[in-house]
Formats: C-alpha cells, sequence, structure tokens
C-alpha cells in the first residue's frame, strides 16, 4: 500500500519535466526513494493536483495510456504533448529518445530535500 506522501513524491519528481519533455513510468518509479512499480505512478497521476504535469509521463513505449482511463478525455494527452512540440508518429507514439528529460537519483533525492526544506 502506498500512502500520500509517496504519491507527493512522484508528484514533485514530475514537476520537474520541462515542457517538451517526457518520462515514461518506469522512469519516475525508478527514481522514487520507495520501491514503486511504474502501474503505481499511474495510479498516483490519475488523480495528481492540476499543478502536477502528468501529461509528459508516458508508457515505455512513448505511447499516450490515458486514452484508456475512465474520465480521461481521447486524445487529450498527445494533444497537451504535441502543443508542447513533441511530435507523434501515424501510429501514435512519441520517439522516446527524441524528447527524454534524465535524472539521476541523486539529483532528484538532492531536491526533493531541497524542497521539503522549503515547505
Amino acid at each position: 500500500m502506498t500512502d500520500s506522501n509517496t504519491w507527493e513524491e512522484v508528484y514533485e519528481i514530475v514537476r520537474l519535466i520541462p515542457p517538451g519533455r517526457v518520462m515514461s513510468y518506469g522512469q519516475v518509479a525508478t527514481l522514487c526513494t520507495r520501491p514503486l512499480t511504474p502501474r503505481a505512478v499511474g495510479w498516483a497521476l490519475h488523480g495528481c493536483p492540476a499543478d502536477v504535469p502528468w501529461h509528459r509521463v508516458v508508457n515505455a513505449s512513448g505511447g499516450c495510456s490515458t486514452d484508456r482511463v475512465a474520465g480521461k478525455q481521447p486524445g487529450r494527452q498527445q494533444k497537451l504533448l504535441e502543443a508542447e512540440g513533441i511530435d507523434f508518429s501515424p501510429a501514435g507514439t512519441l520517439d522516446m529518445n527524441q524528447y527524454p528529460f534524465e535524472l539521476a537519483v541523486d539529483d532528484v533525492n538532492e531536491l526533493l530535500v531541497d524542497t521539503k526544506v522549503a515547505q
């Protein structure tokens, strides 16, 4: 089971992703200080606060997974990413190598500590 601190950690990591860049659910999970699966990252983002750029997290194949989620408008994630300059193939995937956002675990830990100190 996860707690609200775990979800908040996911949100803080995702808030670091700049416009025009993406990470996969698995990449976000790897950066968390607690063991977390890519699916758990998806659950966290399903109900995230409005200031979290959830659309910048895609599946490992570069596809938008939110089209399958109840309550999410089909195609919305792709449209948001396209508005940030990200191109999609006709199959509906983006090139993960073209739009990466990479962070080291140490960098994330330092940023999370700084965020907690600032609060």
